[in-house]
């Protein structure tokens, strides 16, 4: 899959930055990094919220190999095939993987400032 290929599949999603991430790469949108292009497949970032769709469609998720033994990245699924095809129905997948990917930023960040927090009382009470 080249650039080109990419941006015509997620065109109906609306404009994307496409960077080489390992030995593929990653489409994002507004700095939010939602899918992964590795080994000629589409993974789509998915959550608690999206991973029904994924599962009802038989996708599978991003596998990977570590020092002989497989790893999985439970948090991107494969596109399903039939969406190669469906440029509206892709645009809402891509949107609703877009929105996960929001979710998790924001778990993030939020679960970074009480650490931050906790850390500062500590040092207070110290």
């Amino acid at each position: 899959m080249d650039r080109d290929f990419l941006i015509e599949l997620f065109g109906g999603f609306g404009p994307v930055t496409i960077r080489r991430m390992f030995s593929g790469y990653g489409v994002s949108a507004d700095g939010i990094n939602f899918s992964l292009v590795l080994r000629g497949a589409v993974f789509l970032r998915d959550d608690a919220t999206t991973i029904t769709r994924f599962e009802s469609e038989g996708s599978r998720p991003f596998q990977y190999e570590m020092k002989g033994k497989p790893r999985v990245m439970g948090s991107y699924w494969q596109l399903p095939d039939r969406l190669y095809d469906d440029p509206d129905e892709m645009a809402e997948w891509a949107r609703a993987a877009f929105a996960a990917a929001e979710r998790a930023m924001l778990a993030k960040r939020s679960k970074a400032k009480k650490v931050t927090k906790r850390k500062a009382a500590v040092r207070r009470m110290g």
